[in-house]
Order: C-alpha cells, then sequence, then structure tokens
C-alpha cells in the first residue's frame, strides 16, 4: 500500500530542512557529535574515560598537544547521551549562527572554548601548585563543548530587544553564576568566563539584522495556538 505524506507533513519537512540549511556549523557539529557519540558506545565501559582522557583539554595534554587537545575535546561528549544536545544546539547555537552568519557564529565558539579552557585550566594549575587540589587533576578528564554553548548563550543577549534583552542577560550570568557558588569547581569557572567572553564579542554583533522580540514571539505563537488560527 502506498502512503502519501499530507501536504502539512510535506510543508514542515520542508521548514526544517530550511532551517537545518540556513545553519550549517551547527548541524555538521552535531552531526559529529553524533557519530563520535556512536562510536564511544560502541566501546567496553571500563576503557571511556581512558580514552576520553587521551581527548581531553586538560593541563597535561594542553601542555604537550594544545592546538589538537583543543579540537578533540570539542568532538566528543562526556557522559555519551547525545540527544539533550538537539535542544541546545537549535536554540542557541543555531539562532546565533543564523543572526550572525556562520563565521562570526565560530569566532565565539572558538573564543569561548579556547580561552574559558585556558583560564579554568590555569585556576586549577594554581589550585594544584598551592595544595588545594591533586597532582593527579592534571590528567583530569574535561571533554565537551560547553564553554562554546555558554559563550553563544551570552552573545545571544545583544540580539534580544530591550527591555528584554536585560533580563535575558541577567538570566544567564544568574544561571551560570549560581552554578559557580555552589560548585566552585574549575568547570564553574570556565562557563562563567565563557559568558563573559560572549559578552565580550559584542563588536562581532554589530550591524547584524534583525533582532529577538519575545512579546512579538509570544503573540504569533498564542494566534497559532488559538481555535480560530
Amino acid at each position: 500500500m502506498h502512503l502519501r505524506r499530507s501536504p502539512r507533513l510535506r510543508r514542515a519537512g520542508r521548514a526544517v530542512a530550511a532551517y537545518v540549511r540556513s545553519a550549517p556549523g551547527t548541524y555538521i557539529w552535531l552531526a559529529a557529535l553524533f557519530a563520535t557519540t556512536v562510536v564511544m558506545h560502541r566501546m567496553a565501559p571500563d576503557r571511556v574515560d581512558d580514552f576520553l582522557r587521551l581527548r581531553s583539554t586538560n593541563i597535561h595534554n594542553l601542555s604537550r598537544h594544545p592546538v589538537r587537545a583543543l579540537v578533540r575535546s570539542a568532538l566528543w561528549i562526556d557522559g555519551g547521551k547525545w540527544l539533550p544536545y538537539v535542544v541546545p544546539y537549535t536554540v542557541f547555537h543555531a539562532t546565533a549562527e543564523r543572526w550572525l552568519g556562520t563565521k562570526r557564529w565560530l569566532a565565539v565558539v572558538a573564543i569561548g572554548h579556547v580561552l574559558a579552557t585556558y583560564i579554568s585550566e590555569g585556576v586549577l594549575l594554581w589550585a594544584i601548585r598551592h595544595g588545594h587540589a591533586p597532582r593527579s587533576a592534571e590528567n583530569t578528564l574535561d571533554v565537551g563543548v560547553s564553554y562554546g554553548l555558554a559563550s553563544v548563550e551570552a552573545v545571544l543577549t545583544y540580539a534580544v530587544v530591550t527591555p528584554w534583552r536585560y533580563a535575558y542577560g541577567a538570566g544567564v550570568l544568574l544561571f551560570y553564576g549560581a552554578a559557580l557558588a555552589e560548585g566552585r569547581t574549575f568547570t564553574d569557572v570556565g562557563h562563567v568566563t565563557s559568558v563573559l567572553l560572549g559578552l565580550a564579542c559584542y563588536p562581532l554583533t554589530r550591524g547584524r539584522p534583525g533582532r529577538i522580540d519575545p512579546a512579538v514571539a509570544y503573540r504569533r505563537l498564542r494566534g497559532r495556538l488559538s481555535p480560530a488560527g
């Protein structure tokens, strides 16, 4: 039996495909993370940590092959769960890439990932040298994409119209600041640093058309969901 797709389903499929094409960097990265996650799931569980540690941006790897460590760490997910990343990549990364353009978006990601990594690992190195952390922490497992995500979340502050811009920016700072106050780990330091770096990327946002207006978005959504819509 031949099943025909409804016009609404076809339109939805075309809309999704168009959205993906409009943010190629985001979805190529997401696809790469899917591939590496599949690889990780096929490993013996007792090998995963050692495997990821070789691709980690820890002090040991950064001091020997920094570029390789920085690139590799952005291609693996600690914990092995890929699906939860689809939503933040679509909401934040894709929105930022569509707004800034791929090159500027990638610059924000790189600034957050690289500089926050060095600053947070520098804090950890200071803690080791002053006896606040064990020497073994030089080989700690530190992979993932969260620093780049935090910097992009922060730079999107400038895409939001006022007065909502201040509420959004304060929310991002509060979210990561609360985690730092509670956890006080080097990773928490890295996340707050990423947010500050993202806010410092304001020059990359100048001249970019379009602004996000939550009030307008809400009215449109309400209109679509209403019985008459």
